[in-house]
């Protein structure tokens, strides 16, 4: 494990170091407390130091915020205007900023005492909250300040849960890491969709598992659904044990497809076909769109004869210049498919209304799809021979 080193009280100290989005240990790290001014701060972590805490918790948490009020603070008007960025131009622009902004925040660290322990005054126990996302620890550690509000508020997430209508109601608990279903319109399309008749069904990538529980409360007799992290799996697993359908629904690891053939096979790919900068953006940039074409090029191969896929998309990626229309209709019908219907609904969440918002012009249109699929029939002898 990385480890960080810094120079206090005249000695030089070392500590294991803790990232979940993969950040590589500060180089540079000094000492900081509740006499350090939010200028100063924001100044050394734009210049790459980091400030390990050594004072009370909560005005360490005040610290983060102001620093953060530097951040986002609206740039000086330039005398001479710009040209607009297209639309690619500014998503790279957008996430370039929130990339140099995470990079900032996480400089200001926090120490762990073995257990998970804050040696810190006024400091809450995390231990339960640190234990999901880590997993027990008997060893000092230092992590940032934004990475542990990041795990108490999926602590929290997992506690109440996330009250699902297309499930009356009840709740599905997201783990540390695992999308949550937040953003309810993917789930609502499939409680909605024309059912075909339907014994088995595939939920693929099933992440909360809130898809197969959706399937199985309409009653389809036996749902697989597939997962490759560890995570997600023991997410699903104890959300599908929390509604009692352990005996519908059958959580496997697998790359996509299990094993055999399902009347109904449906899939909610990341949206948006670019490199995620950390792990837990897996759930909604994914580079080349590798998922995307995995499930079509494999769909047809395990679908029933009669059977349906339904693949459910969100067409940002289309309005940021990502990806055309024809772009998704050529990889539908290159994979022996073609669309039977299709359902449209419009995001609700905040920032689709929000004019301030860099990609406003993309949100704002953005339409979440559930496109029906089914395999496309074998050209006949007579369109072989046809001129």
């Amino acid at each position: 494990m990385d480890e960080i080193s810094w120079r206090e009280d005249g000695r030089d100290h070392r500590a294991r170091w803790r990232s979940e989005s993969g950040a590589p240990p500060p180089r540079r790290v000094v000492i900081a407390d509740d006499e350090t001014r939010a200028a100063d701060a924001y100044r050394l972590a734009c210049e790459g130091t980091a400030l390990l805490w050594r004072g009370d918790f909560q005005n360490a948490r005040q610290l983060l915020t102001a620093m953060a009020r530097r951040i986002d603070r609206p740039p000086r008007r330039r005398k001479r205007k710009l040209p607009e960025p297209s639309q690619v131009q500014a998503f790279h622009l957008h996430r370039q900023a929130r990339a140099q902004r995470a990079r900032t925040l996480a400089m200001l660290l926090i120490p762990f005492d073995s257990g998970h322990v804050i040696p810190l005054r006024r400091a809450p126990a995390v231990q339960d909250a640190c234990t999901e996302a880590y997993g027990p620890d008997d060893q000092p550690y230092v992590t940032s300040l934004r990475e542990l509000l990041g795990l108490i508020g999926a602590h929290e997430w997992r506690e109440k849960g996330v009250p699902i209508s297309a499930l009356g109601g009840d709740r599905i608990h997201p783990h540390y890491g695992v999308f949550s279903p937040v953003r309810g319109e993917y789930v609502d399309l499939v409680a909605e969709a024309p059912l075909p008749p339907t014994k088995t069904a595939f939920d693929i990538g099933t992440g909360t598992g809130v898809l197969a529980a959706v399937l199985a409360r309409r009653g389809v007799e036996r749902v697989v659904a597939t997962d490759l992290d560890p995570r997600a799996l023991a997410c699903a697993r104890e959300n599908i044990n929390r509604l009692d359908m352990a005996e519908q629904v059958e959580v496997v690891q697998a790359d996509l497809f299990p094993s055999g053939r399902a009347d109904l096979i449906v899939c909610n790919p990341p949206w948006v076909p670019a490199k995620p900068s950390s792990p837990l953006e897996h759930a909604v940039y994914d580079p080349g769109g590798r998922m995307l074409r995995g499930f079509l090029d494999g769909l047809a191969d395990h679908l029933e004869p009669d059977g349906e896929g339904w693949l459910i998309l969100s067409d940002l990626a289309e309005h940021l210049g990502l990806r055309t229309r024809a772009d998704l209709r050529t990889m539908i019908e290159s994979s022996a498919l073609r669309v039977v219907g299709k359902l449209d609904t419009k995001p609700v969440h905040p920032r689709a209304a929000d004019p301030d918002d860099p990609l406003y012009a993309a949100r704002s249109a953005e339409t979440t799809s559930l496109w029906r699929l089914r395999r496309t029939p074998p050209a006949s002898s007579d369109d072989l021979t046809s001129p």
